[in-house]
């Protein structure tokens, strides 16, 4: 028995070290010879011929491919799922960065924090305290919504006189060439004053002409469109979805066909035209954002050339062109009227609409590589526009609602000081910790040149959920203020719009199911992706290579999650000070899992782990929280480690971890080969589980950071437009917030004179006479009293209607 389970420290040493197979074999052998000599016998010469049997082949290439490799490469060959072009072409769109790193189970940290942190430049800086704060004082969420159900022109024309919708097109064009924080920080102010003036703003500088143009457009183009779309001259948008084709851009029914057409030749004038070489379209689309307004539209179709104009090819593939919305033939339909939100959105359709190949984005050199091109522009933008607008969301909700929960006042005391009121109260301002942490982090790498699609799809869905729960528990705090809509509500309207920002830009629970961990096991593992290149190319020298790291890092992975699950990680080299080292350790500790068994799923699922949903969408779980926390560690490094945030801190990365390891202990129950899969945890988690959810300590001190005037919640709430108007949504919660502190300890000496029956009971207005004759206030105190009270009131004011008025509004 001593032998045997020093044989398993020395195998297991030996895999964590990640010693070569040659050098590994020799250490057996020498292991195994000394073992030979001490005991002798039978058995010891079974043990040499199972080695020989083993070890011999296993270093001698030649054999090796014969017998092991050849029989797993036929195997991965026949396991391995069809992929369509599109899935492939969605696969390559972006680049991996951090998402490969916990992939690997043993994340390289210097790669996380030597990334520079965000900072705006001067000029961004001032754009922002300067347009971006004006544009949100003209900003009247309820007018823009429930009366006008758009932007008032005035807005509209200060959008497109200050460029809102060319912050990324380059100077050289007219543009603003702002960095993908300033971006991000432009939307998140804008968000947390009004959805309709974000989506507006936001949709031009995400997924649109102007970056597809930056990107694969033809100079002619940049050079005509750009400088137009950067000064409002066009309003774009982009036509992608239609009736038939939502997520799934395979069965796009859009057409366009390669034929000659009579085409307005500009040498012959107006009513001149030319033949030339084009496509004759037909289309359909719905839910375009803009679309009712747009001067242009960037439309996605399939192209086919039945006669062979351009090519040999008849089934060329999605192309994507740029269409002005006054061609023959171009329908822009009415509006949507999604949730009852302001922003232009509607269907459009073209019929029999001919344009010249020159229309195409890149001209005829692009045809058929529309998807390729929407999946890499997806791959940044969808990490900018919604996560900023989710971080102002939450961070609007964290300092108004946390402010009423300081104001309104429930048997004599703030609500916020309530328990059950605690609970959400705390979840507010943890997650928009979270949230505003992963924006920056992400916004930071993308500005450093990466493009990480995965983690795109991460903060695209992560971001967008975490802020509808902070929303919902806005709307509970709020309670009988949040449900009644008027000009005072400044919830209500954002609480109908939540699922807006989930089902745009691909819908939340594909995002989830599909492409972060459907995408996300090719491009972010080490090996999977090598390996279906070398099963592609029929390259079976390069597929033993390969495979053989594949094993020795599975094995590794093996040695390591029992290792740190025994230890708690505490011997793993982190980086971290003596408060987030241990935070760090635990990220390592569950990427190793997260590494192991997501190879055990591919090995025992193999090609149809693609269509377990449900194990997918768990596995994103786990990455996703990985991440999550990771920005975390990283954004509080970058802030200078304030030791005042350190209860967001560990509510932040406790949420986290917890939620990690209880989406990696639910995929065991879901795997096949119940024993082998039930082993696997035993080896991953020795002890059982070792990460809890915040505790109740912790929600209060969390809770605590919103009821008062504090550093932390100033931070917390930083770059969303606050205003001290008590005649505004919200500024009269902030002003009734100050004058309510500002009255407290007054308030505090009447309710102790209460107590020593110094005074009467009663209202603390009924008692500010006597509390003045008796010196326990001076007078100027009790102003301090009747301003917080008269502002209170204001603050928890709720809007009433006659019945005409509610008779003959929102008629459609």
């Amino acid at each position: 028995m001593i032998w045997l389970i020093a044989s398993l420290i020395i195998v297991g040493v030996l895999a964590y070290g990640r010693v070569p197979l040659r050098r590994a074999t020799l250490v057996l052998a020498g292991w195994l010879g000394l073992y030979s000599l001490a005991q002798g016998g039978n058995l010891v010469f079974l043990l040499w011929v199972v080695f020989d049997a083993i070890f011999i082949p296993l270093n001698v290439p030649a054999i090796r491919k014969r017998l092991f490799s050849s029989v797993v490469f036929k195997v991965m060959k026949q396991m391995l799922p069809p992929m369509s072009q599109t899935e492939r072409e969605a696969l390559e769109a972006g680049n991996t960065w951090w998402d490969a790193e916990l992939f690997s189970g043993h994340p390289d940290w210097k790669i996380l924090l030597d990334l520079p942190a965000p900072k705006l430049t001067a000029e961004e800086l001032a754009f922002i305290d300067g347009p971006v704060e004006t544009l949100c004082g003209m900003l009247d969420d309820w007018d823009i919504t429930h009366n006008r159900r758009d932007l008032p022109v005035e807005v509209w024309d200060y959008i497109k006189q200050h460029k809102f919708c060319g912050m990324i097109i380059p100077k050289r064009y007219g543009g603003l060439e702002f960095s993908e924080y300033a971006h991000s920080e432009v939307v998140m102010k804008i968000s947390s004053r009004s959805t309709t003036a974000a989506v507006t703003v936001m949709v031009p500088n995400s997924l649109g002409p102007a970056k597809l143009l930056l990107a694969y457009g033809a100079e002619q183009q940049k050079n005509h469109y750009l400088p137009r779309l950067a000064k409002g001259e066009e309003i774009p948008a982009f036509a992608l979805t239609g009736p038939l084709a939502g997520s799934d851009a395979g069965a796009m029914p859009d057409t366009g066909v390669v034929c000659y057409g009579w085409f307005p030749s500009s040498s012959l004038g107006t009513s001149g035209k030319d033949k030339v070489l084009g496509i004759r379209l037909n289309w359909e689309k719905r839910y375009i954002t803009l679309g009712p307004v747009a001067t242009v539209l960037g439309l996605a179709f399939k192209l086919y050339d039945p006669e062979h104009l351009i090519g040999d090819q008849e089934n060329i593939g999605i192309t994507v062109a740029l269409i002005p919305t006054d061609t023959a033939g171009v329908s822009i339909g009415r509006r949507h009227f999604p949730l009852d939100s302001a922003f232009q959105n509607g269907p459009n359709w073209g019929k029999d609409v001919f344009i010249p190949m020159d229309w195409i984005i890149g001209g005829k050199e692009q045809v058929g590589n529309g998807w390729k091109m929407l999946m890499q522009c997806l791959a940044t933008g969808r990490a900018v526009s919604l996560p900023a607008l989710s971080t102002g969301a939450s961070k609007m909700v964290s300092r108004n609602s946390g402010a009423y929960a300081r104001i309104r006042k429930q048997f004599n005391l703030p609500i916020g000081e309530f328990e059950g009121i605690e609970e959400p109260l705390s979840r507010i301002a943890g997650e928009t910790y979270i949230i505003d942490a992963a924006r920056k982090v992400t916004a930071a790498a993308l500005d450093d040149g990466q493009k990480p699609s995965v983690i795109s799809a991460i903060i695209k869905y992560e971001l967008t959920e975490r802020m509808r729960r902070v929303v919902n528990d806005g709307m509970d705090i709020q309670g009988g203020s949040g449900i009644c809509m008027g000009p005072k509500n400044y919830l209500g309207r954002m609480y109908q719009v939540i699922p807006v920002s989930i089902t745009v830009e691909g819908a939340n629970i594909l995002t989830r199911t599909m492409m972060i961990f459907g995408q996300g096991a090719v491009r972010c593992h080490p090996y999977i992706q090598r390996e279906m290149e070398a099963l592609g190319h029929d390259n079976l020298d390069r597929f033993d290579q390969v495979l053989f790291e594949h094993i020795g890092s599975v094995l590794h992975n093996l040695a390591a999650g029992f290792w740190l699950g025994l230890t708690g990680g505490r011997f793993v080299e982190v980086p971290g000070d003596q408060h987030t080292r241990r935070y760090f350790r635990q990220i390592a500790r569950l990427s190793v899992g997260f590494a192991l068994v997501a190879d055990f799923a591919l090995l025992t699922l193999g090609g149809s782990l693609k269509r377990k949903e449900r194990i997918s969408g768990r596995f994103a779980d786990v990455l996703s929280n990985l991440y999550l926390c990771s920005c975390v560690l990283k954004n509080f490094q970058d802030q200078g480690s304030p030791e005042d945030d350190l209860p967001l801190l560990d509510w932040a990365c406790q949420q986290t971890l917890h939620r990690a390891q209880q989406s990696l202990l639910a995929i065991f129950h879901a795997l096949p080969m119940r024993i082998p899969a039930y082993l696997l945890r035993a080896v991953l988690f020795p002890g059982g589980k070792p990460y809890s959810p915040p505790a109740d300590h912790l929600i209060h001190q969390t809770a605590a950071l919103l009821l008062k005037n504090s550093p932390v919640r100033d931070s917390l709430t930083h770059g969303i437009y606050i205003n001290y108007k008590p005649d505004d949504v919200t500024g009269r919660i902030e002003v009734a917030f100050q004058a309510v502190l500002a009255a407290a300890p007054v308030e505090a000496k009447i309710h102790a004179a209460q107590k020593q029956k110094k005074l009467p009971k009663g209202s603390i207005v009924d008692v500010l006479d006597a509390a003045i004759s008796n010196s326990i206030i001076s007078k100027k105190e009790a102003e301090l009293i009747v301003a917080a009270e008269k502002a209170r009131f204001a603050a928890i004011g709720v809007d009433d209607f006659s019945p005409e008025q509610l008779s003959n509004t929102g008629k459609i």
